[in-house]
C-alpha cells in the first residue's frame, strides 16, 4: 500500500510540468484517494532541505486547473546530487555530507514511499543516481520519472512531454518577429531556438511556422509576399554549417527578396564559438552539470555578426523564443500524451515498478517504465528525417552533412 507520494519538477521549464503534476494528482485521487501527496519545492533543492507543499483536498478537487497553465507551481532548480562541491557552496548540504544520503534520509524522514521526478535527461540521470543509491542501501522506495524536455533529446524516449507545444509556441513567436522583416531595408533576422545538442526543436519550429504560412493568403502586388515571410535557412547542431557557401546563397536571397530570416539552434556551431573564446584566453562559463552557459555565449549574436557583413545587411535583429516557448501551457497533443504517461506512471508506482515513463524507441515504441540506467541525454536529430529534408528543399538549402 502506497501511503505517501512525493512529486518534484527540475531543470528548465517545459510546457508540461504543471499539467503533469495535475495529472498525477488526479490519477492518485482516482485510484488511491487515501495516499498522501506532497511536492518538494524547487526540485532536488527542496528535497535536500525538506521544503515541501502538501496537496490538500482543495488541490485534489481542483487539480484540473493545472492543465491550463505553463511553468511549474512547485518551482524548479538545477541541482545535481553528485556535484558535492556545488551543493556545499550553495549550502544545500554540510561539508562532508553525501548528498545522495541526505536526499535518501530526507525521503525516509518524510515517510515517502514513491518519488515522482518530472524533468529532462539531467533530472532523470540524477534520479537514476538516487534510485541506485536507494536500492543499494535497501531504502525500499519506488522512483518513477516523467521525461520533459523541449529539445526532445532523451534516449530512448520517442517523444518528450512538452516538445510539441514548444515548437508550436516557437512558431507563434516567429509570426510576429518575422513581420519585422521590412522594418528596414536589407533586414537580417536570426530566430534563436533552444537546443544545445539536438536540433529537433529548431527543425520542428521551422516546420510549424512554414505550415502556418501555408494557411495564409498573400498579396505580392503591395509587398505582402510569402518569399519575404519565409524561413531562408535552418541550422541545427547536428549539421555542419558551410559559412561561405551559405553566405553566397543567402546573399542572393537578400538581393532578390530584400530580407533574410534564419532559424538557428542555440547549440549550432557552438564548438567553433567556444574554440574561438578559448583561443582568445577567455573563460567559458559553465553550469553545475558542466554545460556551457548558452545565455552567456550568445550564439545567435555571434552568427548574426558573421552573416551581417557577408550579406550586406543594413539592420540585424536577433530574437530568442526559448522562454516564451518553454513556459507555455501544454497544447492538446501534449495534454493527451501527458495523460497517457501520468496515468501509466501512477499505475507503475502503485505496483512498485521504478523507471522513466515513455514510449521506448528501442522496444517497438511500447509505453514502458524504462530502466533509469538506459536513460541518457544527447539524442541527436536525424538529418535524414523526411519532413526535414523536404523543408530544406523547399527553401533551397542543401541538407547539411553531419558534424564530426
Amino acid at each position: 500500500m502506497v501511503q505517501k507520494v512525493a512529486l518534484l519538477t527540475a531543470g528548465g521549464f517545459a510546457p508540461c510540468l504543471s499539467s503533469a503534476i495535475g495529472g498525477l494528482i488526479q490519477r492518485y485521487s482516482e485510484l488511491s484517494p487515501d495516499t498522501e501527496i506532497i511536492g518538494y519545492r524547487h526540485g532536488y533543492q527542496g528535497l535536500l532541505t525538506g521544503d515541501f507543499i502538501r496537496v490538500t483536498d482543495e488541490v485534489r478537487a481542483n487539480a484540473g486547473l493545472l492543465h491550463e497553465y505553463g511553468g511549474s507551481p512547485l518551482g524548479n532548480s538545477r541541482v545535481k546530487l553528485t556535484n558535492i562541491k556545488d551543493l556545499t557552496k550553495r549550502k544545500l548540504i554540510e561539508k562532508g555530507q553525501d548528498p545522495l544520503q541526505v536526499a535518501a534520509d530526507r525521503l525516509v524522514a518524510d515517510g515517502v514511499d514513491v518519488l515522482h521526478t518530472i524533468g529532462g535527461d539531467d533530472t532523470n540521470t540524477t534520479a537514476a543516481d538516487l534510485a541506485a543509491y536507494l536500492a543499494k542501501h535497501d531504502y525500499g522506495l519506488t522512483v518513477v520519472g516523467l521525461p520533459k524536455t523541449i529539445d526532445n533529446d532523451v534516449i530512448p524516449i520517442r517523444q518528450s512531454l512538452g516538445a510539441w507545444t514548444a515548437a508550436a509556441m516557437g512558431s507563434r513567436f516567429a509570426q510576429n518577429i518575422v513581420a519585422e522583416h521590412n522594418s528596414a531595408s536589407r533586414m537580417l533576422i536570426v530566430h534563436e531556438v533552444m537546443g544545445r545538442n539536438c536540433g529537433w526543436l529548431t527543425a520542428a519550429t521551422a516546420k510549424a511556422y512554414r505550415d502556418w504560412l501555408d494557411t495564409r493568403e498573400w498579396l505580392p502586388e503591395i509587398g505582402l509576399s510569402r518569399e519575404a515571410w519565409d524561413v531562408h535557412a535552418v541550422y541545427v547542431p547536428e549539421g555542419h554549417i558551410d559559412l561561405q557557401a551559405e553566405s553566397e546563397r543567402l546573399k542572393g536571397i537578400m538581393d532578390s527578396v530584400g530580407n533574410v530570416t534564419i532559424f538557428l539552434s542555440e547549440g549550432a556551431g557552438l564548438d567553433s564559438i567556444v574554440g574561438e573564446m578559448e583561443a582568445a584566453g577567455k573563460e567559458v562559463p559553465r553550469d553545475p552539470f558542466g554545460h556551457v552557459k548558452l545565455d552567456k555565449i550568445n550564439p545567435g549574436a555571434w552568427f548574426a555578426k558573421e552573416f551581417a557583413e557577408l550579406l550586406g545587411a543594413e539592420k540585424v535583429m536577433v530574437q530568442k523564443s526559448g522562454y516564451y516557448s518553454r513556459s507555455a501551457a501544454a497544447n492538446q497533443a501534449d495534454l493527451d500524451l501527458i495523460k497517457e504517461c501520468t496515468d501509466f506512471a501512477v499505475d507503475c508506482a502503485l505496483r512498485g515498478e521504478s523507471g522513466v515513463i515513455g514510449h521506448d524507441e528501442e522496444n517497438d515504441d511500447k509505453l514502458s517504465a524504462i530502466d533509469f540506467q538506459r536513460i541518457k541525454g544527447g539524442k541527436l536529430f536525424d538529418l535524414g528525417t523526411g519532413w526535414y529534408q523536404e523543408m530544406l528543399r523547399g527553401i533551397g538549402q542543401q541538407v547539411p552533412s553531419p558534424t564530426e
